[in-house]
């Protein structure tokens, strides 16, 4: 797909009214599912814990943060001072500037004012975001001459872009260090700055920056600024995308040890990468199993500088790939294990940025261990059907358990009950094609004791436990229509959904009417739904239900009904009052369908209820031509313009301007519409 806008209209994407915005009810509501009462810090103000400090706080840094130097005995931040938590720039300022140690939990949306503003932070200090809520906005922070000893983790940093692409005027960035050493950076989301995102300047060392997530910005990540050729660094496993230049830039290093790091220049975006990795002066780097894709002289050196390579993968890249020279053993300052390159995307779509909760070490981003049971038709493995392996799952089961289904076409109902958390249903074959779970069920197909399925119970796979995941399958009702037109009830579900945290990763969803039924237990319980990188296929309704659902970087096929004709509609969210809804994006809306004739939704009041408040917003997706040019419309009696619909930056032959009849969000409205925003908290990740 293309994305036409040009860098001048995608600077303009954020505007500075967004920087006022406070914190989002979504995110304050995430308070209640992150630390908790670990920290006995849930009010608004600050306050101290008077408990020991929860077992995060005890965390050390790896790679070079972690090797002792300096006077400096590894990095481990605030521990043993005093736990306080921060909702306003006055308290952040007030310890972190402190000269006694503090662990800082950031626990909403902070503005920095003046814009652009670094708070200067002073040794022994660990900043961290409460679950996915702490964000600083316009501003970042500084370490200067000698501070050491800090620890930045688990916040977001953005937004103090000024509307100058090369920016030489604001030197905003999200964090800077001149001098400092011993600092370690982990599992943030860095992105819209001025200047850089990370600044490793003037001699700081002994750095480690992990499982982050860098972004939308031009000058990334630069290290040098100095003669001497003193720097000690370790960056791995952080996710670079729509990110021009340095990144990073690594000059005069005397150690830079990069692994498992993903680069990606994503086709149809607004920023091009200028180069990948770079080593200049007398850096010596180690470049280890990372992964570059798209992205334009992908690694590249200076006369006087090395480069080893091992283990690293490039995919669609272009120009400078070098490396030469001798460098260093990493293992003889520090262990650490790599991932396979092919793997990282997986991995780090996953496990990179902000933590709903913060695990003891940066491995824990990865799934713990869990049980495995294989299905297969052939009699190999330890079931020939997905239902015998679901009931072989032990009732309120207290981990993971992975139900591995070999390729094959299961033609078979499947039901995940309330009691039986934590499942994820895996196809296993190389692509999601290979593995088919399907069957034929109508609202209106007779049951075998009398009556009919009803909408809900035609589903293919129904899901009423909390926690699930499904990954590289296919999931679909093929229920024919046309041979069933004396039929009362065509609704026919592939997949429902009635849980909260239901994650599905990597799987085409496919029918015809009401496809995916996003739901939830009861209408006063929260249901949250992530669809990421998958398909969803179908004509009428097709994504519908009361959940608060995100539908991101995935794509949204039409389909001509079953006489041939084109007219559709996508969504029906039936949205409890002061919920979210139905979330489209990043996404692509395609189909070989007429143009114009397709809604983007309508609001579903479910029997009736006027009490209801449908929701959908569509966002940074790429809209063909089949969409209507007044994308919205009523349903049985209930207008749409009562209910929330709207759209945001997005683009292709079916996008519109605003209108009465096509309502667009404003900046600072889209600021607080955010897949996090709909997620409130949890950040889903594969297990």
């Amino acid at each position: 797909m293309s994305e036409p806008r040009s860098k001048a209209q995608h600077r303009r994407r954020r505007s500075r009214t967004a920087l006022a915005v406070g914190v989002p009810l979504a995110l304050t509501a995430a308070g209640t599912f992150t630390y908790g009462t670990d920290l006995g810090i849930l009010g608004s103000s600050v306050q101290q814990a008077s408990a020991a400090a929860p077992a995060w706080a005890a965390d050390t840094a790896d790679g070079f943060a972690s090797v002792n130097s300096l006077g400096q005995n590894g990095t481990y931040g605030g521990r043993g001072g005093q736990v306080v938590t921060v909702t306003t720039q006055a308290e952040l300022e007030k310890y972190a500037t402190a000269t006694q140690p503090y662990v800082i939990v950031v626990a909403g949306t902070i503005a920095m004012n003046p814009v652009g503003k670094e708070i200067k932070v002073q040794s022994d200090k660990t900043i961290v975001g409460r679950g996915t809520a702490g964000h600083i906005v316009g501003g970042g922070f500084f370490l200067g001459q000698g501070v050491h000893n800090v620890i930045i983790r688990n916040l977001t940093i953005r937004d103090a872009y000024q509307g100058i692409w090369n920016d030489k005027d604001h030197d905003f960035d999200a964090i800077q260090m001149d001098g400092a050493h011993h600092v370690w950076i982990d599992h943030n989301d860095l992105r819209h700055m001025a200047d850089g995102l990370i600044d490793v300047r003037k001699d700081s060392t002994n750095v480690t920056v992990s499982w982050n997530r860098l972004s939308d910005n031009n000058k990334t990540f630069g290290i040098g600024w100095t003669e001497n050729v003193k720097t000690d660094i370790t960056i791995h496993h952080n996710w670079l995308r729509e990110t021009e230049q340095r990144n990073p830039s690594t000059d005069n290093a005397a150690h830079a040890h990069l692994y498992n790091n993903f680069l990606e220049d994503a086709p149809g975006t607004a920023i091009k990468s200028a180069y990948g990795n770079y080593s200049r002066g007398g850096t010596k780097m180690v470049l280890e199993n990372s992964l570059f894709q798209g992205v334009k002289n992908p690694v590249i050196k200076d006369s006087g500088a090395a480069i080893v390579q091992r283990g690293n993968s490039f995919s669609g890249t272009s120009g400078r790939n070098e490396s030469g020279g001798s460098a260093f053993d990493p293992k003889t300052y520090y262990p650490y294990s790599l991932d396979k390159a092919a793997d990282l995307p997986s991995i780090l779509k996953a496990g990179a940025g902000p933590r709903a909760s913060i695990g003891t070490t940066a491995a824990s981003t990865r799934a713990a261990a869990a049980t495995t049971l294989t299905v297969a038709q052939d009699g190999s493995g330890q079931y020939r059907t997905v239902q015998a392996a679901v009931n072989a799952v032990p009732a309120n089961n207290p981990s993971r358990v992975v139900i591995a289904v070999k390729p094959g076409t299961y033609r078979e109902l499947v039901k995940v009950p309330s009691n039986k958390p934590h499942v994820t249903i895996q196809g296993t074959g190389g692509s999601r094609k290979d593995t088919t779970i399907v069957y034929n069920n109508a609202s209106g197909t007779p049951k075998p004791g009398g009556g009919t399925y009803g909408t809900g119970g035609s589903a293919t796979v129904a899901v009423e436990a909390d926690d699930f995941q499904a990954r590289n399958l296919t999931i679909s009702n093929d229920f024919d229509e046309k041979a069933n037109q004396s039929l009362d009830g065509h609704q026919a579900v592939a997949l429902r959904t009635a849980a909260d945290k239901v994650f599905l990763d990597g799987i085409i969803v496919s029918g015809d009417q009401d496809t995916l039924l996003l739901d939830t237990a009861s209408k006063d319980r929260l249901g949250r739904v992530y669809v990421s990188n998958s398909y969803v296929i179908g004509n009428v309704d097709f994504i519908f239900g009361r959940a608060t659902a995100v539908v991101d970087k995935s794509v949204i096929t039409l389909k001509k009904r079953w006489n041939g004709t084109s007219a559709g509609y996508i969504t029906a969210p039936s949205t409890a009052a002061n919920r979210k809804g139905i979330l489209i994006a990043n996404s692509t809306v395609n189909g070989d369908v007429s143009a114009g004739s397709f809604y983007l939704g309508r609001p579903w009041h479910a029997g009736g209820d006027a009490s209801l408040d449908p929701q959908t917003t569509v966002r940074n997706t790429n809209l063909s031509s089949a969409v209507r040019s007044t994308p919205w419309t009523d349903m049985s009696g209930f207008s749409w313009k009562d209910d929330r619909f709207a759209e945001y930056a997005n683009y292709g032959a079916g996008a519109g301007q605003a209108s009465t009849n096509r309502p667009h969000l404003s900046d600072a409205q889209a600021a607080n519409q955010e897949v996090g925003d709909w997620l409130a908290g949890w950040t889903p990740s594969a297990s």
